[in-house]
Parts: C-alpha cells; sequence; structure tokens
C-alpha cells in the first residue's frame, strides 16, 4: 500500500462528473508492408493475454469513494486486472480520416475512467485511411503527467521496424533512480516519515517561499516588472464552466520550421509556440466579438524531474506568462511574449531545486481551491490557459513493424478553463493537441488552422524572402 503525494492526490479530490481528470495519448501507425489482414485482431488478443502487469499500470485506489480519494489516498496492486476491460478494439468506417477519427477521440476522452479499477484504458482504433491504425491511451493525471507518460509510452517502442512479439506498454517497469524508493518501503510507516521530512523541509524553506510569494503580490501592484502573476488574467471566453463533452483537435509543424524562427527572433522554442497559440487565440475572440482589452495568461508547466528519472506521479512546476493578445501588430506581441517568459524562468530559477514542489503548490493551491469549492469558472481565472510543451522521441519508432507517423497529447480541461493546448515533438515534428469543452468554445477546431496561419504569417514577416533562381541565357 502507497500513499499518494500531495500534488498526486488533488487531482483526485478535483475529479468530477464535468472535470475527468485524465490524459491520453494518440498515437498513429502506418501498418507494415506484409501486415495479413489479421493483424491488428492478433495484436490486441497478444495485448490482453499478457501476464505481468507492472507499476503504474497495476494500480488502483485502496478506497475508491469521493470521501476516500480525499481523506486517504492509497494505491494497491490489483492482482487480479481485467485486461479484456482495459484492452478495447474499435473501428472507423473505412476510410476514416482524421475528422472522423478525431471525434472518436474525442468521445472516448469524455467519459470518466472506473475508480474500481485501475485508472487506465487503452483503444486500438483500425479503419484510418491510407494503411493505418490509432492507439490511444488514457490514465489518470494522479498516476502520471506528461513526461512520465510519454516516456513510459517511448519504452515500448523501438527503432527496430523488424521487431516483432514486443510486449505492451502496461507490462514495461519504469526504470527508478538510483537512490529512489522501493516499494517495500512504501509502508504506512514510511509515508509517516515522508510526511514529517516534508513538514522539516517546508519549515526550511519558508523564508524563501515567503520571499517568493512576495514576489507574486509584488508583480500584482507593480506590473511594469514584466512578471505576470496569477489573477493578472481577464475573464474570457475560455474561463467559464465547462460540461462533461470535449472536443479534440490536432495540427503538427516540422521543428526545424519553429526552430527557424525562435533563432530568427531571438527567442526559445516555447516563445514561438506562445506566439502561435496567442495569435491564434486573438483571431479566435476576435471572430467572436469577445476579445478582452487585456492580454490573455498561460500557464505552462515546467518539468523539474531528472533527465534520468522514468518514475511516475507528477513532478512540475508552473509559470505564468502574458500571451499579449491585446497587442495587434505581430512582432510587438511576439516582443511582449519573450519579456514574460523571460521574467518567469528568472522568477523560477531563484528557487532552490527542493522548494520547487511547494511553491508549486502555493502557485496552484488558488486553482485547485477553487476547484474543489465550486468556483472554478465563476470567478477571475489564475490563468486563462494551459499550454504545455512535451519533448518526445527524437527517433522514428515502430511497435511490431509498425511505424509510429505521429503522437499527439490528449489532456484535461476544468472549471474556469476549457481549453487546454499541449503540444509533443516526435522525430522531428511538433504536434499539437487542442482539447477543448464541446458546450463552452463551440467551433474550438478553428484553432488549429489559425495557428498554422499565424506560422506562415510570422515567417513572412521575420525571415528574409527565399532567393530567386537566377536564368542563365543560353550560349548562341
Amino acid at each position: 500500500m502507497k500513499r499518494l503525494g500531495t500534488l498526486d492526490a488533488s487531482w483526485l479530490a478535483v475529479e468530477s462528473e464535468d472535470t475527468p481528470m485524465h490524459v491520453g495519448t494518440l498515437q498513429i501507425f502506418s501498418l507494415p508492408d506484409e501486415a495479413p489482414d489479421t493483424f491488428l485482431r492478433d495484436m490486441v488478443t497478444r495485448m490482453k493475454e499478457a501476464g505481468d502487469v507492472a507499476p503504474p499500470w497495476g494500480c488502483k485506489l485502496v478506497w475508491p469513494g469521493f470521501l476516500a480519494r480525499v481523506v486517504a489516498p492509497f494505491w494497491k496492486i490489483d492482482k487480479d486486472i481485467d485486461l479484456d476491460y482495459h484492452v478495447r478494439h474499435s473501428a472507423l468506417p473505412r476510410p476514416g480520416g482524421e475528422r472522423e477519427l478525431g471525434v472518436l477521440v474525442s468521445r472516448l476522452h469524455s467519459h470518466p475512467l472506473d475508480f474500481s479499477r485501475p485508472l487506465w484504458e487503452c483503444h486500438v482504433i483500425e479503419g484510418l485511411e491510407n494503411n493505418r491504425f490509432a492507439l490511444y491511451t488514457k490514465m489518470h493525471h494522479s498516476m502520471i503527467d506528461g513526461i512520465s507518460g510519454v516516456r513510459l509510452m517511448q519504452r515500448v517502442l523501438t527503432k527496430d521496424s523488424q521487431r516483432r512479439n514486443m510486449p505492451p506498454p502496461w507490462t514495461v517497469r519504469p526504470q527508478q533512480r538510483r537512490g529512489a524508493k522501493t516499494d517495500k518501503e512504501a509502508s504506512v510507516p514510511a509515508a509517516f516519515s515522508q510526511a514529517m521530512d516534508a513538514l522539516r523541509l517546508q519549515a526550511d524553506m519558508a523564508p524563501r517561499l515567503w520571499q517568493a510569494g512576495n514576489r507574486l503580490v509584488h508583480s500584482v501592484r507593480h506590473s511594469d516588472d514584466g512578471l505576470t502573476a496569477p489573477f493578472t488574467g481577464p475573464v474570457s471566453a475560455l474561463n467559464h464552466r465547462v460540461t462533461a463533452q470535449r472536443r479534440f483537435a490536432t495540427q503538427h509543424y516540422q521543428l526545424e520550421r519553429l526552430k527557424k524562427l525562435a533563432h530568427a527572433s531571438g527567442g526559445s522554442l516555447n516563445d514561438v509556440v506562445l506566439y502561435l497559440c496567442g495569435t491564434a487565440l486573438r483571431r479566435f475572440l476576435v471572430e467572436q466579438d469577445n476579445l478582452p482589452d487585456i492580454p490573455l495568461t498561460a500557464g505552462i508547466p515546467v518539468n523539474i524531474r531528472p533527465a534520468d528519472d522514468e518514475g511516475t506521479g507528477t513532478q512540475i512546476s508552473f509559470m505564468i506568462a502574458s500571451l499579449a493578445t491585446d497587442e495587434a501588430d505581430p512582432l510587438a506581441r511576439l516582443q511582449h511574449i519573450k519579456t514574460s517568459t523571460r521574467r518567469a524562468k528568472e522568477h523560477l530559477q531563484k528557487l532552490p531545486r527542493s522548494a520547487l514542489t511547494q511553491y508549486t503548490m502555493l502557485l496552484m493551491s488558488p486553482y485547485i481551491l477553487q476547484l474543489m469549492s465550486g468556483l472554478g469558472g465563476r470567478m477571475r481565472p489564475v490563468f486563462n490557459v494551459t499550454i504545455s510543451n512535451v519533448p518526445g522521441p527524437e527517433s522514428t519508432l515502430y511497435y511490431e513493424g509498425a511505424r509510429l507517423e505521429a503522437m499527439y497529447p490528449v489532456s484535461l480541461i476544468a472549471h474556469g478553463g476549457a481549453l487546454n493546448i499541449t503540444c509533443l515533438s516526435y522525430a522531428g515534428s511538433l504536434n499539437f493537441g487542442y482539447t477543448g469543452c464541446r458546450d463552452t468554445l463551440p467551433s474550438m477546431q478553428k484553432l488549429a488552422v489559425y495557428t498554422g496561419e499565424a506560422l506562415d504569417e510570422l515567417e513572412t514577416l521575420i525571415l528574409p524572402p527565399a532567393p530567386k533562381p537566377t536564368r542563365t541565357r543560353a550560349r548562341k
């Protein structure tokens, strides 16, 4: 039995019928050239026959009721896991296009997980045009974050296109860092000891956290220092109550295009991502005649997991940056975003690593309290939209000889935040996943189109024009 950490347990506490707190990944594969007609059926059968289910896939809540999830959230190993329930085989009407796949994934992502079972599902989806199939996997955010989720899914894939009889994701154990606690150490006395250690750490870090809190308050009162603080964004169309149904859209670009823009503008790849998202949101809201006078703000998860740590659970911090949606000039908008992210990074870097988790809770506690108290979507938001950029595998990968063509993140939303934009890099491309509330944000798919048009516009503004080919005269 293992007790959940405070941040992981908070995702269980804010779960509701309208706000399921699971995250997902959509992977699109092309079938091997020699694949028989029974390729996917046989693959699903092998997946269901897997014997040893590794953590976190085999973990379920000791007490699944709402009160127990809040007061005493503990994991235990499900020794009789029903893989027929967790692994499902679906099909699109042939030939299924991107739109039909998006509709199905939107529907699957809208359904909450069963808290009496391990909190995950895997859907194998056949019938995709051009001889392709998809793998949609979702898992509760209390079990995994974006970084650890990508690493878990990556470990089961291979660079070898000829490899066969590969294990399914839920049989592969995450690698533990040196010095990480083993399952034997995850006892109730150990949990009590860890809690006491955390209290002592908080006491040691209190002066620095107090200084960080003071800087946040100072930034609200003196906004000219460039640091974007919580609650400084407007109440926009993105920040009302949400319903249970989700809508999902995708877009992808060559990573080299975005890196060229980052280099030419003197910014980072994340600055360009924020610019594209902010520009698309500005146009979306202008068309609805609903653009606020003050700029939208983005909550940006920052990975604090060590590079060699493939463990589970949530290990992130947060920074808040302006999207400069009030600025009509594109280049001025980009400059404002660069300044805002630079100040946010400087602010975060002033904290020692040992204090980052406590600082994250300090920053996110108003957001979590809004959700738990029912005030989410009824008051000024902590920030307007979550925008995340998750590094993924750099090489082309395969599963059972099927080539992984694209990988998209499918994230969560909550009251007061009807849109989440998460980017995931893979094999030279950056894949955008837009997860939104079907009812609160109608026509949300337009954001994917507007992001691409913002990219084209920025290229014309800051990149030198391609040289025209010179004509050579034929000699007489």
